[in-house]
């Protein structure tokens, strides 16, 4: 059943990228893609669906807060006197790809504050440089919005669209209702708040016996940016709706494995799929704590909406989220322990973001290890995570167990 649910959605995207080429000369007003129709192209799509490897892994990068702006010319903000003269967008740039290289990831994670609005001239331009180096390594990708996207020449649906429809992305402008019990219903969800909700799955490795199961699920949401309650400016705030669409489609999934797990003789490991959740805005509860543990440096105030939507209540009853990464505050890389589940900074990763000088930046990696049965693997055993510098060294450090199945 799931085989079929989703390879008919992999088939209805591939229908949508096709019938949404046409908003490229909407949306694309840079030189790279000019407005004319012998340059205008369907996306290349990456390997569908999202797998584990022979290896039973799945890597992740997480890229937090690149804030490119326009390339060579735009400067980097708290570096070192030393540093400052020939220090742009293009550091960010190269931080990126040594990342690539070293860690090989078989997905990235980009978790908004991508583009700096207000320094990017032509945001389509900014997009295609930030995300080059994942695009020409024809890794698969998705994005959410931070606070600053927007501030260029794109408003946040512009901007989801476009980045839905580039090179090896996966990112989604609205999510899709999926009944898993009946694969032909696929709408979109009316009424949900923000651009950016979605969720990707992590089938097992290929020519196991679980090549055609879920085993990993990657919620993404739209945190927004900012607003105004009861004349009080703030910043957005993950909202009910989006919420009752995630709490609907955990419940999906969960009731799918049940009746995988009831309908034929499987491991102990056939339960409920682990996901992780990623935006860009922390929730108040990050501020207010206390927290179980902390991994990491928390020294910068935390940037919230005074807005509290529930939403660490909703990932708690949901039962299947093990940890969220976020971006925001640059200057905080820890992952801290909310009622089980981990809250994760990715830390600052571009240069034209504030940060502290001499304080190197940073990117964090997670990965998902598959239990080693007899013969095959089981479901996911494990889900750690680490940070790398960008000092010369990629030097790796806070590596942590963020989950463990009992």
């Amino acid at each position: 059943m799931e085989f079929s649910a989703t390879w008919i959605h992999s088939l209805l995207y591939s229908f949508l990228i096709i019938a949404s080429v046409h908003l490229l000369h909407i949306l694309i007003i840079s030189q790279k893609l000019s407005i004319n129709h012998q340059n205008v192209r369907v996306k290349k799509l990456p390997p569908l669906p999202l797998r584990f490897n022979s290896d039973g892994t799945f890597k992740i990068l997480q890229v937090a807060d690149m804030h490119f702006g326009n390339g060579m010319v735009t400067r980097c903000r708290d570096v070192l006197d030393s540093e400052f003269e020939y220090c742009s967008d293009l550091n960010t740039t190269r931080f990126l790809e040594k990342m690539i290289e070293l860690e090989k990831p078989d997905f990235v994670a980009f978790t908004g504050d991508n583009i700096f609005g207000t320094s990017a001239t032509d945001a389509a331009e900014s997009l295609f440089r930030a995300f080059g180096p994942v695009i020409k390594a024809g890794l698969p990708w998705a994005a959410v919005l931070g606070n600053h996207d927007q501030e260029s020449t794109m408003n946040r649906e512009e901007l989801m669209s476009f980045i839905s429809l580039m090179d090896y992305s996966l990112s989604q402008t609205f999510p899709t209702a999926e009944d898993l019990s009946n694969p032909a219903k696929h709408s979109r969800v009316p009424k949900i708040d923000g651009f950016g909700n979605y969720n990707l799955r992590v089938w097992g490795p290929p020519g196991s016996h679980l090549a055609n199961s879920t085993l990993l699920n990657l919620y993404f949401l739209d945190s927004g940016d900012r607003a105004v309650v009861d004349g009080r400016r703030t910043y957005g705030w993950i909202k009910d709706s989006q919420l009752s669409w995630l709490r609907g489609i955990s419940k999906e999934i969960q009731e799918q494995k049940q009746d995988i797990k009831e309908s034929a003789k499987t491991s102990k490991f056939s339960t409920v799929s682990p996901a992780l959740t990623f935006f860009h805005i922390p929730i108040p509860e990050i501020k207010q704590g206390p927290f179980k543990d902390i991994v990491g440096k928390y020294q910068e105030y935390v940037a919230c909406s005074f807005v509290n939507s529930g939403v660490l209540k909703t990932l708690v009853s949901m039962g299947d989220v093990k940890a969220v990464f976020i971006g925001h505050d640059h200057t905080n890389d820890f992952c801290g322990n909310l009622d089980g589940i981990w809250f994760c900074y990715g830390g600052g990763f571009g240069y034209h973001g504030y940060g502290v000088a001499g304080w190197p930046r940073r990117a964090r990696v997670i990965l998902a290890e598959l239990g080693k049965g007899e013969k095959s693997w089981n479901g996911v055993e494990k889900i750690k995570t680490w940070k790398r510098l960008d000092d010369g060294m990629l030097s790796k450090f806070d590596e942590q167990i963020l989950w463990e199945r009992q």
